[in-house]
């Protein structure tokens, strides 16, 4: 599955907004293309995103295309889950 058709996708250039200033809470998935669990795991998250749809936000964030975001929140491991509410990261699944 392709993580643009799932829920929002996210930029160093929108993260701010469509994160960091979300009035909801945001789950976002970090992925890149030659990762193997993400396409394991991306039906499950387009699931998420159908069942949550207008409760929360579901985005991914492709860290080969966009390099600052995943910098600044340590992504090391993919995939990678955050959760955010209120701007912060309150959770947080790797691997």
């Amino acid at each position: 599955m392709d993580a643009e058709r799932i829920g929002v996708t996210l930029t160093d250039q929108n993260f701010q907004t469509m994160v960091l200033e979300s009035p909801q809470p945001v789950l976002v998935a970090c992925w890149a293309e030659g990762c193997g669990p993400w396409h394991v795991l991306a039906p499950e998250i387009a699931a998420l995103a159908e069942a949550f749809r207008g409760q929360v936000t579901v985005a991914t964030l492709d860290v080969e295309a966009q390099l600052q975001t995943p910098k600044r929140y340590g992504i090391h491991t993919l995939p990678t889950l955050l959760f955010f509410q209120d701007g912060r990261v309150v959770d947080q699944l790797i691997g």
